[in-house]
């Protein structure tokens, strides 16, 4: 496994971006950008607290708080954003992930949940309802705090908390209707406590209390990052051009810190679109010819031009050698 280990600083001298202000949040657990709104950052408290997400804007301040009205909050551990294709929504998984008792064997949670939101439309306080998945790891109950939703795909993971982490990938389709079955695709960082996904999908943080990984792929680094100093570590999200990181703390009025990315974790830009002309002409092509053939730009008066041309030089040619 090759990598690039580059040091990442806080944008300006360490300073946090905004601070959390609302009083009620003393956990900050997770962090999501909304792909919707503008300025807008999704976060939730950790265990012992109701089934509560909070819209912070960019001073730090409350926008709205919505209540999850249908789900239980056991031990939310991470938020999610991603985007429905066919819709243009906003979609927020929030994962009831936290299993403290659990070891891999007969302890812990037969199953967790991840609750799926579609984004609200205005930013005023609301109670929302959402779809539940129950989930199951294939090998055994495992304590989480991050999850991610590949851009690409839809596909949701879950990054375990351990002293031997892993990556797990739900299946491709989720059901309602059963327990998901999650199936360990890679390594994760030694206690690792949030994870995201790029805007564009090509690549992947998982952040532990000390530092923050990216990966191209579950097992391929890309570049390991140093991050600010914070109390509890818990939460890392994307920028929504994939140029930086966020990451939080919990804590009453914890900072929420802006990390540049380096060169080369950062997505690649889009190729610039190749400009045509508004109205091609068309060419018409004789009886025979392929829309491929190199003769469709040519005019047929040279064409016929150049065929005599050539006849008289084959006869010349011709009556030259006939008369040695």
């Amino acid at each position: 496994m090759t990598a690039t280990v580059t040091a990442a600083r806080a944008d300006d001298g360490e300073r946090p971006l905004f601070r959390i202000r609302d009083e009620r949040i003393s956990e900050s657990s997770g962090l999501a950008v909304s792909p919707t709104h503008k300025d807008i950052v999704y976060t939730h408290n950790d265990s012992g607290h109701g089934p509560q997400i909070y819209a912070i804007g960019s001073d730090g301040r409350t926008r709205a708080t919505f209540t999850i009205g249908n789900a239980e909050a056991r031990d939310w551990e991470g938020i999610a954003a991603s985007t429905d294709r066919a819709t243009g929504r906003g979609v927020l998984w929030i994962a009831d992930i936290g299993d403290n008792l659990a070891d891999g064997g007969g302890r812990g949670w037969p199953d967790v949940s991840v609750y799926k939101v579609v984004e609200p439309r205005t930013m005023e306080d609301a109670t929302l309802r959402a779809v539940r998945y129950r989930f199951r790891y294939a090998d055994g109950p495992r304590n989480a705090e991050g999850v991610m939703v590949d851009p690409r795909t839809g596909r949701l993971y879950v990054v375990s908390k351990e002293f031997s982490g892993g990556v797990y990938a739900a299946p491709a389709k989720l059901r309602t209707d059963k327990v998901n079955v999650l199936r360990r695709v890679g390594p994760a960082p030694l206690m690792a406590t949030d994870a995201a996904y790029a805007p564009d999908g090509s690549s992947f943080v998982i952040r532990t209390y000390f530092s923050a990984s990216v990966y191209r792929s579950p097992g391929k680094l890309i570049a390991h990052l140093t991050m600010p100093p914070l109390n509890q570590a818990e939460s890392i999200a994307y920028t929504r051009d994939g140029a930086a990181l966020l990451t939080g703390s919990e804590g009453k009025d914890s900072p929420v810190y802006r990390v540049p990315l380096p060169a080369a974790a950062r997505p690649a830009p889009s190729p610039s679109p190749v400009r045509t002309s508004a109205r091609p002409h068309a060419v018409r092509a004789s009886s025979g010819a392929t829309a491929g053939d190199g003769l469709l730009a040519v005019p047929m008066p040279v064409l016929w031009v150049t065929a005599a041309l050539g006849a008289i030089g084959i006869i010349a040619f011709i009556a030259y050698r006939t008369g040695r």
